[in-house]
Formats: C-alpha cells, structure tokens, sequence
C-alpha cells in the first residue's frame, strides 16, 4: 500500500508547492466607500414583500429530450421542465399574500436565451397587473451567454441570448423605468418602492467579459465606477432621509465556514470590504441568490450590522418563496415551500428533493474521481455530501439530522482526501445565526 500511494502524494505535494511558487499577482481591489456621518439610522417603513429567486425560466420548445438535454439534467440540480409551472404557481401565491412588491435577485432563465426572458417577463406582468411592482436584477445566466441552446438528439444548437442594453428594454417595467438613478458601468439601478425606501438593485455580474471560450462566468464583482456610484447613491440616501436595502445575485457573504473557501464564485469579489461599506451606510438588509439555499446571515462591524437574506432557487428543491412584514423597524420573516404543493396526490416533492441530493452526489463523485478514490470510498463520501447540500439548501440546518461517518470504512487514500475536504460537511452542517426560513430579525 505504501508503494501506491507514496508517489501520488510526492506528486500532490509538488503540485501544491509550484502552485503556490507560481501564483499569480494579486488583482488590485475595489475600493469602497465608507460613512463617517454618525446620523442615527433611518428607520424602515412598515411595509410587506415577497423575495424570490433563481427563476430559471425554461421553454420546452428548446428541448426536453435526447442524449444532450438529459446530459444537462443530471449534471445540475434545477427541475427545469417544471419551470414555468412553478413560477406560475409562485405568482398565484404572491398575489394572495397580499404584498405590495417583490424582488427577484437575478437568472431569470436557464442560460439567458431570448425565447426564456420574454416568458419571464410575460409571467412577471401578471404580478404587475394585480398592482404589485416588481423588481429584477440580472443573474450570471442571463445576459450574453454563449451557451444559450436548444436540444436536438445528442447534439445542442445556439439560440439568441440578449445583451445588457436587451435586458433593460425587456424588464423595462420591472425596475428600470421607475429608477431613481441608474449607473453607467452596470445595470444597477435605485428605486423607491414605498415612501421612505430605497431598494438599491446591484448588477454583480460579468456578463461583458463572456465569450466562447469562457461561457457565462459565474463569479460576480463590483467595477470601482460602480463601487463609486453605489457610494454616491448611498450619501444620497442619508441627505435624502432615506432607509436602504440592497439587492443583487452574488451572495454579500460567506453563508457557511468554508463557503469563500470552496465555492468563492457564489460571493462577489472582495465581500468582506464591500458589506462593511454597506453597513456602514445603516443598510441592514441585503437579499441575494445564486446559491440556490435558504439562509440568512448577519454580519457584524463595530455597531453596525448587516443582514444578507440568500434565497434558494424556484426550481431547486424546497421551491421557497419568502414573505417579508416589516413593521415598528422589525422584519418579520415567513418562507413557504412549492416543492410539497404544486402537485398534490403525486411524488413530485419526493422526487424533487431524491433529484437534489442525486446530482450533489454526482457531482461530488465526479471530484472524488479525478482525486483517484476508490469506488467504494468515494460512493460513501458523495453520500454524505449529497445529505449536507440537500440539508443547506433547505435551511435551519440541523446538526442532530447529520448522518454518522465512519472514517474507519475508507481506505488510507480515502481517509486523507477525507481529512482535505472534511470542512465542506462540518460547514455546511453549522447553520450561522439566525435562522434561515421563518425569524424575526430587529433593524
């Protein structure tokens, strides 16, 4: 055994060494702006809200079937082919909750395709037409995305997508007409939904550096122009009397001990800067999506502070919608489930939530592969972060739910990659306070 294994970690520990020898030059950070003003915070109006996310629009005319489409499907975790039926099912429930607007933080649509934005938008409009507003930002999938297909046996074709000026006119009624200010270097904008509130929408994405050859880049940052706008709305925002919440698809901050570490292209760059600079201007409440899990976590700089309310995907398992109540500057926070409601009397929860866990599990065999762990070492692996993903996405975490792990049932090989990525499953296990889908939070 000795033998098999010592050249691989020779070989492991001269890769990590040249890595390190060869790492490139840090890029130079966006600088943030700071308040310094000592104004006692502006309280938020009374008002109720819905939050949804990660729509993910997707039009079966561009395929349900065939080797390439099932390809897709099981290399990600969205129930795509009940999209619209889920989105559709979403708006019958906001519209009777009763709210007075709602933000959707961004992936309108499966990969920016055309055909899925104007669906997004039909559906969209029927909220308008029962007197609530709405309000978009633009997710890493939607704009420019050089994988915008369709599915035709085993092989895909492109599709138009849209390009960020598209974006605008096409959501034109959902933040953009209405917006107070609008930036030049982005498609970030301010609206003011009540009296009282600005809503300060943050385009976070990169959609003008997608090409061919990268695809839609996942990652999200903040441009210093945009940085520098957002500084100048925000002292604004104080001049004017005005309480602020932020929106934008990247996620304001790390939502487990170990997420930057793993999965940094789901938290804008340079977020620790960014949400001091935020909570500095009294904005308490920032909304984001991308991760496709329902968590809220605070953080904390000196005496000011900073909520960042992530909300998981519309066609992920559980499917959640969130209804927010702020009143007397408390937000009462209530988080329903789709995934257990659309389809009544059929397994369609069951499956949903089985589907989830089956393509982590995929996902993370696929890793364990490429590491050289066994067959019987990574299928134990896999399954248990299957069961931690499946857990987070969920929300409230429960560390008394986590299943028992057996070091002792994996080889030598198994165990050291084991030790390497064990932080993923205690960190995921760990739900930072507060809660997640139904707490009370004072602001």
């Amino acid at each position: 055994m000795k033998k098999t294994y010592f050249p691989v970690i020779i070989c492991l520990i001269l890769v990590f060494t040249l890595s390190f020898g060869c790492a490139k030059k840090k890029e130079s950070e966006t600088k943030f702006g700071y308040n310094r003003d000592t104004t006692a915070p502006f309280a938020y109006p009374d008002v109720r809200f819905a939050v949804i996310s990660d729509l993910h629009v997707y039009d079966h005319s561009l395929g349900t079937s065939g080797s390439a489409f099932e390809k897709t499907m099981h290399s990600d975790r969205k129930l795509l082919l009940d999209s619209i039926d889920l989105l559709d099912f979403a708006i019958n429930h906001i519209i009777n909750a009763d709210v007075k607007f709602v933000l959707v933080s961004g992936d309108l649509t499966k990969d920016g395709e055309l055909v899925n934005h104007r669906i997004a938008a039909e559906k969209l409009r029927k909220l308008r037409a029962a007197g609530i507003n709405v309000y978009v930002v633009p997710g890493n999938h939607d704009i420019s995305n050089p994988v915008a297909v369709r599915y035709i046996d085993d092989r895909t074709e492109n599709v138009t997508t849209i390009n960020p000026e598209e974006f605008a006119n096409i959501y034109r009624d959902f933040g953009y007409n209405s917006a107070i200010y609008r930036d030049s270097d982005s498609l970030s904008y301010v609206v003011e939904p009540v009296e009282g509130l600005w809503l300060l929408a943050i385009d976070s994405c990169r959609h003008r550096e997608n090409t061919p050859e990268t695809g839609a880049i996942t990652s999200g940052s903040i441009s210093q122009k945009t940085a520098d706008w957002i500084d100048e709305v925000l002292r604004n925002s104080i001049s004017r009397r005005k309480a602020v919440m932020a929106m934008q698809h990247h996620g304001f901050m790390e939502h487990w001990n170990g997420h930057a570490k793993l999965h940094p292209k789901y938290i804008v760059k340079d977020f620790k800067a960014f949400a001091e600079s935020l909570a500095s201007y009294n904005v308490r409440l920032a909304f984001s999506g991308h991760y496709h899990a329902q968590d809220i976590t605070k953080n904390e700089f000196g005496d000011k502070f900073i909520y960042d309310i992530e909300t998981g995907s519309l066609v992920t398992a559980p499917c959640p919608v969130r209804i927010l109540d702020i009143k007397n500057n408390v937000v009462d926070i209530k988080s329903n489930t789709i995934v257990d409601k659309i389809y009544p009397g059929t397994g369609f929860a069951a499956n949903g939530i089985a589907f989830v866990k089956k393509t982590v599990v995929l996902e993370a065999l696929d890793t364990l592969k490429k590491y050289k762990v066994s067959g019987k070492d990574a299928d134990y692996i896999a399954d248990a972060v299957g069961e931690a993903f499946t857990a987070h996405y969920f929300g409230d975490e429960d560390p008394a739910l986590r299943p028992p792990f057996d070091r002792k049932k994996l080889g030598l090989w198994g165990k050291f990659i084991y030790s390497q990525q064990q932080y993923i499953l205690d960190g995921l296990w760990v739900d930072l306070p507060p809660a997640d889908n139904n707490v009370s939070l004072r602001l």
